[in-house]
């Protein structure tokens, strides 16, 4: 007789139940396996239902989302059905969950090793104090956390982006798990912390003997984690296979609309450059320094500083992208808020104001500084986290509007419906809010206020580095668009090369708050000429099916 999987899901189907009574189906009639040592990935768009499968595996569902029919079966024995106290001894017990965002997931007034000690004392109860410590030592040594005491000891504001993930693994790995579940956990990491992970979780896998659930947008890490992948569209499952069947001949419209979206690095080209050659840049940079305190006394008086940016010189010229890439550390988010005048800065940085004249935004007031601040648009990584919830997105387009134009009523409702336009959404979009519309209709509404005011410069900061392949493509056709159109000039600051190199005429590489490689897009990326940038380029072509 053949014995069970390890997890099997049979017709799960998930709901969510408006305040009127109406009911969405979320996922539909969902099954499948997966045995004890398999690879399994579950590939699809954003809203497609991945995460909240997952989440349903545990009984872990959103207030609002419930389980219609179906069953969880855990090594012959069903979950669905069971209360808190039954399916404690499961949760990070035999089966572990990890989560995208290390930084949410982390409790910030704990130290991490204190942590990773609560899964240990809930499930290993038998190991006394000092054995705990030792657990806990092997654990972050194992994931390649150095000077694992020193570590234990610190809390996760103090740890980088790749740490506070190994963190998560530790705590993960911690209940000796037969299954670990992964829901997109490094999308947000750079590509060489976030190969290292890769290949630290496959080591892993491989050694223990685990199971491996992953969850994920990107191709590239679903075939370098995976053997077999499921792929769901719209909560139902259109087609399974092995990798290989998956990427070289997909059955189903919507799974070769995935493949075909994902950039294969060397197949990108350079992007067109603009029409007309520029008089004048819009934006320099000159010796920009950024210095934030790192240690004060007990009356609050700094007594040492540390340099995140040193001698920054870049340019941006109308109508092309400088794309400003590095590991996270590197420098790039403090080149942005000095920019935005939101950290002190050293050095200039100079804008030409649509009179022609050249300010220096380092030597303006805020007073003075405030106009100016038209003239540069800003797009975030998160744009759920950058528009108000409870307010309509007509609303949050219209605002930039509100600040700095003295428009009539009418006159700001024409404009809005033509902005929504111009980034492809539809006049009633305007009357939604942010949780009713997907994460690309919402990047999308973020660019459309980031033009409100037809801005010469705009920041984009990681912002399709969290979006999955189609919707990515779509954004960057639509920005590629709206530069051919308008003549803006983009900064595009981001750890996803492949993006970089879809988008950017120009290329700066940070690493340790200096820029040590700077050149046209094509000949950095093809023949790059320092080790960093060498080693970036390594990277996305380890994360399989990207050469």
């Amino acid at each position: 007789m053949t014995p069970p999987s390890l997890l099997e899901v049979r017709g799960l189907s998930l709901e969510t139940r408006g305040g009127d009574s109406s009911t969405q189906t979320l996922v539909s009639d969902l099954n499948f396996e997966v045995g004890r040592g398999d690879a399994v990935g579950i590939l699809g768009e954003s809203g497609s239902g991945k995460s909240l499968t997952s989440l349903a595996l545990l009984g872990l569902l959103p207030v609002g989302v419930a389980r219609t029919r179906g069953k969880v079966l855990f090594d012959g024995q069903e979950l669905t059905g069971l209360g808190e106290k039954e399916l404690q001894p499961f949760r990070g017990g035999r089966i572990a969950l990890v989560f995208q965002d290390p930084v949410g997931a982390l409790n910030p007034v704990l130290r991490v090793g204190k942590q990773v000690e609560e899964v240990l004392v809930l499930h290993k109860p038998d190991l006394g104090a000092r054995e705990r410590a030792h657990r806990i030592e092997e654990l972050f040594l194992e994931l390649g956390l150095e000077d694992a005491q020193a570590m234990a000891r610190r809390y996760s504001h103090e740890l980088s982006g790749g740490q506070r993930q190994r963190v998560l693994l530790a705590m993960a790995l911690a209940g000796d798990p037969d299954i670990l579940i992964a829901d997109e956990p490094t999308t947000a990491l750079d590509p060489t912390v976030q190969a290292r992970i890769l290949r630290l979780v496959k080591g892993i896998q491989k050694s223990r003997q685990l199971a491996l659930l992953w969850i994920s947008h990107d191709l590239g890490v679903l075939a370098r984690m995976c053997d077999r992948l499921l792929v769901l569209d719209k909560g139902r499952m259109v087609e399974q296979g092995t990798v290989a069947q998956i990427f070289e001949n997909p059955s189903h419209a919507r799974t070769r609309e995935l493949v075909q979206a994902f950039p294969r690095f060397s197949s990108l080209t350079d992007p067109a450059p603009p029409s007309e050659s520029p008089s004048q840049p819009v934006l320099v940079l000159d010796k920009l320094e950024v210095r934030y305190p790192s240690s004060r006394t007990l009356f609050g008086a700094v007594k040492e500083w540390k340099t995140a940016v040193a001698g920054i010189d870049l340019m941006l010229q109308p109508g092309r992208t400088l794309a400003l890439v590095g590991e996270s550390g590197s420098g790039k988010t403090s080149v942005v808020r000095a920019i935005l005048g939101l950290v002190p800065a050293k050095g200039s940085i100079r804008l030409q104001t649509p009179s022609g004249g050249v300010v220096d935004l380092l030597a303006l007031s805020e007073k003075k500084l405030r106009p100016l601040r038209r003239e540069m648009g800003f797009v975030f990584q998160d744009p759920k986290a950058s528009l108000n919830p409870k307010m309509t997105v007509g609303w949050s387009v219209a605002e930039p509007l509100a600040i700095h134009a003295s428009l009539s009523e009418s006159d700001t409702r024409t404009e809005v419906v033509r902005l929504l336009d111009d980034v492809g959404l539809l006049p009633e979009h305007a009357s939604r809010f942010p949780h009713q519309m997907s994460g690309g209709q919402l990047q999308r509404v973020a660019i459309a206020r980031a033009l409100a005011l037809k801005p010469r410069v705009i920041l984009l900061d990681e912002a399709v580095s969290s979006l999955d392949s189609v919707v990515q493509d779509r954004i960057l056709t639509l920005l590629q668009e709206l530069q051919s159109t308008h003549g803006v000039a983009y900064l595009f600051i981001t750890h996803d090369l492949r993006a970089a190199r879809r988008l950017a005429h120009e290329v700066a590489v940070l690493q340790d708050g200096t820029i040590v490689e700077h050149g046209p897009a094509g000949r950095v990326f093809s023949q790059p000429g320092h080790p960093h940038t060498r080693a970036l380029l390594e990277a996305v072509v380890e994360v399989g099916f990207s050469s």
